[in-house]
């Protein structure tokens, strides 16, 4: 007899899901029985913090949605840390988790790992939570989820199913199709193209800000901004759409003094799937930020599209199918403004930008340009860290979904090491450098064993300063005598051996170069510890 948990593993198969991140228990043990016979592979995590964010580094590294399997209650208040971090940055993450049975749920009886509501609990977190009633409610339930990862603004879904549901028979289930049906993201309407033709055609200053809903649209962004001779301002998770050589990019934080400038002296503004946020347009929380000048904006959520800043012109639509509806109607290969001045405005913002540094931003972005020079076809994974903020400032990605950290929106610290494992196990094509700190790396330093045990290409390059370092100053700077800052801190190197790493310690200032050669050639993942000053 095929169970609907069994059902479940083959719907999940057909809608193109090859791997899924789970920790078993009793509760999941029906979700469990269709997987050892599957095409799925299932990466066993040491923690559900842990397996929730290498599902969104699965995600970004891959732009397929992260699935995940976790136990009634425990399992989803631990994963609800890596929901919300997804939520923010608008990451496709599956959440699958069983709950007490049918005639259980909400009894407060005191049953195994019931929680009085799991659903309340997990709605706020993400694009909808729902209860699978009975076994034929499960098809339209995945169907809807992945119509939220293909179709809309790409979040986190839950589906909670009972223990009963899950064990019951499938056998009156409709087949599995070999290909469902996907629904597939549109343009803007086509009067919303000719009114962005003619704005775009009569502005003599434009500027592009590119944001995460831009990444798979970088050869659009390219042309336009080619067209135009608009300076393109990446945001954090739009860093890598123009790659750092390409003279109209600008890898530089909106909020900086450089940036913004370019933006007053620009006479308008489109916004590519940026939700404009303050983490990048306020990174310094000054509430100083405004829309200096008219703005265009494509988005894919019609509630984003007047967050933050209202429009003179919204554009609901993905941004690539937008672009390349716009490029149809473009008068051949003519461009806007041949003789504008975008290269020369785009390397006065990078050069601006680059006075606005200190001399630990200025160190600390030299160590991340060493690693891309060193490891240039690497993904750079970050956790909150001093270096990693600093490449949040000015680090120039070299292709999209090659940066990305949780170091800005909802700010979760641990994500590093997990993210960088599933990224690396989504794109095994390519290794994966994550760097963290001392304090965030702790937070899922038992993911060392899972990225052994499922042989991710990983390498940690980690700086110890010996406790929460930033808050530390962060506490010095606001008068305030810092308080449980400072930790003792392990050995990291022989932690890192014993999972079965390789490892080494180097000290701050010292060239990395031959760490990362090592760590390259390494045939299990490899840690490099920085010593700070």
């Amino acid at each position: 007899m095929k169970t609907v948990g069994m059902y479940l593993v083959d719907l999940l198969a057909a809608y193109g899901v090859d791997t899924v991140f789970g920790i078993p228990g009793v509760h999941t043990i029906e979700l469990y029985r269709g997987l050892a016979g599957s095409a799925l592979c299932h990466v066993s995590a040491r923690h559900e913090q842990g397996l929730g964010f290498m599902a969104d580094g699965y995600a970004r590294a891959t732009g397929k949605p992260g699935v995940c399997f976790v136990i009634t209650g425990p399992g989803m208040t631990n994963i609800a840390t890596s929901m919300a971090q997804a939520y923010a940055d608008s990451i496709p993450m599956l959440v699958i988790s069983s709950v007490n049975a049918s005639g259980d749920i909400g009894s407060g009886n005191g049953h195994l790992h019931e929680l009085p509501d799991q659903h309340a609990f997990a709605e706020n977190i993400a694009a909808f939570s729902y209860t699978v009633p009975r076994a034929d409610a499960l098809p339209q339930a995945i169907a809807r989820a992945f119509a939220v990862f293909s179709g809309g603004r790409p979040r986190p879904v839950h589906i909670q199913i009972p223990l009963d549901v899950l064990a019951a028979p499938a056998d009156a289930l409709p087949p599995v199709p070999a290909v469902p049906p996907r629904i597939a993201p549109g343009p803007a309407s086509a009067g919303g193209i000719d009114a962005l033709r003619a704005k775009v055609a009569a502005a003599r200053a434009p500027l592009i800000l590119a944001g995460g809903g831009a990444l798979d649209a970088a050869d659009d962004v390219r042309w336009l901004a080619e067209a135009l001779d608009a300076p393109v301002v990446m945001t954090i998770n739009g860093r890598g759409v123009l790659p750092p050589a390409h003279p109209l990019g600008i890898a530089w934080s909106a909020s900086s003094d450089a940036v913004r400038a370019l933006m007053r002296d620009s006479d308008l503004i489109v916004a590519l799937g940026t939700e404009l946020g303050p983490t990048d347009y306020d990174l310094y929380a000054t509430r100083s930020f405004s829309m200096p000048a008219p703005l265009v904006r494509i988005d894919i959520d019609p509630q984003q599209l007047c967050r933050n800043a209202v429009p003179a012109l919204p554009l609901l639509g993905d941004v690539g199918e937008t672009l390349r509806a716009l490029r149809r109607v473009w008068p051949g290969d003519a461009h806007a403004h041949a003789d504008g001045d975008g290269l020369e405005r785009a390397a006065m913002c990078r050069a601006a930008a680059r006075q606005e540094l200190n001399d630990e931003m200025r160190r600390d972005l030299a160590l991340l340009d060493s690693v891309r020079d060193a490891l240039p076809d690497a993904a750079i994974v970050g956790d909150s860290t001093r270096i990693v903020y600093a490449g949040n400032v000015g680090f120039a990605a070299p292709r999209p979904r090659s940066w990305f950290n949780a170091s800005v929106g909802f700010g979760s610290l641990g994500y590093g090491l997990p993210a960088a494992v599933g990224a690396s196990l989504g794109d095994a094509s390519r290794p994966v450098v994550c760097v963290a700190g001392d304090g965030g790396f702790q937070y899922t330093l038992a993911e060392l064993g899972t990225a052994v045990q499922h042989r991710a290409r990983v390498i940690v390059v980690l700086l110890n300063n010996g406790g929460y370092g930033e808050i530390k100053q962060a506490m010095v700077d606001g008068g305030v005598e810092p308080v449980g800052v400072d930790l003792h801190t392990p050995d990291f190197v022989a932690i890192a051996r014993a999972y079965g790493w390789g490892a080494q310690r180097v000290e701050e200032g010292a060239s990395l170069a031959g760490a990362l050669s090592e760590a390259a050639a390494h045939d299990a993942p490899y840690l490099i510890e920085i010593r700070a000053r």
